[in-house]
């Protein structure tokens, strides 16, 4: 049973552990909830450059709105409905209504107040469902993927974070901070949406370049930054556990981006921008799931054998006809399934309390197995559903020609950058505007 597990069987009643010794708020801990949710909300606007920077000129805008947009579309759907069906008192598929717009979430509660983890568990989330726009950039539709993520996050993310956090069916498997809530979830399911809505026109006819590498390695810090909150502040308390977590996260990272640029000159005899700040962001994938289960040590394997999957995958995703624009699921999907494994490999009783494969317990590599295996079932084909439910009310996909031109005007009216300072506009003889162009032509 996680940490959050165990806050949670006190604080909204699912039965368990409680998580302070003292009833009522204590507000140590609460100050740092308070800063993890604010470290976490800031990765969605990092993935915004990460993804943003990694995509055309024309599809900067669009790109960096997806994940925008996700801030509000989820965070309200998570807040009125997302938050009970993953976490009040249900089945062992599904939370009930009990905590629908917000009902019976205050502040009292045991630890922190209960309405601060409505806060902390949105944040997840919604980066959850914005990582998804890394398979399907460039070409998807805004209002359709507005109304895609919103249902996801109900009917696919909610679920699973019953199943694994809220007391469900997967319970027993270990999962610190979401490497199969979040990371294999939307990783698959950046994959399925990529499949469902093709790829885009100029995919294989001709190189698409990012167009602002800057922006990548801005959005890689700022996501490890966030992460800090992520991981750490999954812990629930500010304690040692969460000193373990936030050490981990710094160093599954470094060890990742060591192999990545080993890789990287034995391929290529070079160490590209965009693969380093790729191979920071594999390695926080993967370290998530074990983040509090795994000494240093177990972090900088995780780190250094995630590399190796996470970068095989991309090279061949690259040459294949699959336009999994961003490599969202050979990061994310791929990553969060190498930590959630070698969790089940490597916990350490010593550190997180439950042991692993080598320290003799076998069972529980299975149980992370499983685990795996039913997140990446029902999240690609949930969202499969979820597409085509869409589609068949609005085009999933832009025209041709709004492609070609950039998604940026056409969905937002906008662009990144301009020449120029406009147009000018003056009346003429019969009191009709007449548009001049910057250099003063008519």
């Amino acid at each position: 049973m996680t940490q959050r597990s165990r806050y949670l069987g006190v604080a909204v009643g699912l039965g368990g552990v409680a998580f302070a010794q003292e009833a009522g708020v204590d507000p140590a801990t609460t100050a740092w909830m308070l800063i993890s949710t604010a470290l976490v909300l800031l990765m969605t606007p990092g993935l915004a450059f990460f993804y943003g920077g990694l995509v055309r000129a024309k599809n900067v805008l669009n790109t960096m709105m997806m994940s925008f947009a996700a801030l509000g579309a989820v965070g309200m759907s998570w807040v009125l409905v997302g938050y009970s069906l993953a976490y009040d008192t249900g089945s062992a598929f599904i939370g009930g209504f009990g905590h629908l717009l917000l009902r019976g979430l205050g502040l009292e509660g045991e630890g922190i107040p209960p309405l601060l983890d409505v806060a902390f568990q949105g944040t997840f989330a919604i980066i959850a469902a914005a990582l998804i726009s890394g398979g399907i950039v460039e070409r998807m539709r805004f209002g359709a993927y507005l109304a895609f993520i919103t249902l996801w996050s109900l009917t696919v993310y909610a679920p699973l974070a019953h199943w694994v956090w809220g007391g469900g069916w997967l319970a027993e498997a270990l999962d610190f901070a979401g490497g199969t809530v979040v990371h294999i979830n939307a990783g698959v399911a950046a994959l399925v949406a990529a499949l469902v809505v093709g790829p885009r026109k100029d995919h294989g006819r001709q190189a698409i370049l990012p167009h602002n590498v800057p922006f990548v390695l801005l959005g890689a810090a700022l996501l490890w930054f966030g992460w800090f909150g992520f991981n750490g502040g999954s812990a629930y308390a500010a304690d040692g556990t969460a000193a373990l977590a936030f050490t981990n996260t710094f160093l599954a990272p470094a060890a990742t981006l060591v192999v990545w640029g080993a890789l990287d000159g034995w391929r290529a005899g070079r160490i590209t921008a965009v693969g380093a700040a790729t191979a920071i962001v594999v390695g926080l994938v993967a370290v998530t799931p074990a983040a509090g289960f795994v000494g240093p040590l177990g972090a900088l394997w995780i780190g250094a054998l995630a590399a190796f999957p996470s970068y095989l995958f991309i090279l061949w995703r690259a040459r294949s006809r699959m336009d999994d624009a961003l490599d969202v699921f050979g990061t994310h999907g791929l990553g969060g399934i190498t930590g959630a494994l070698l969790t089940g490999v490597l916990a350490s009783a010593e550190w997180g309390g439950t042991p692993g494969l080598l320290e003799g317990n076998a069972a529980q590599l299975w149980l992370q197995a499983q685990a795996v295996l039913y997140a990446v079932g029902y999240s690609a084909a949930a969202t499969f559903v979820l597409l085509r439910l869409v589609g068949a009310f609005t085009p999933l996909r832009a025209s041709a020609k709004e492609e070609g031109v950039g998604l940026d005007v056409n969905a937002h009216g906008e662009e990144a950058y301009t020449t120029g300072e406009g147009a000018v506009l003056l009346l003429d003889v019969e009191g009709q505007p007449q548009r001049l162009s910057a250099g003063g032509r008519a």
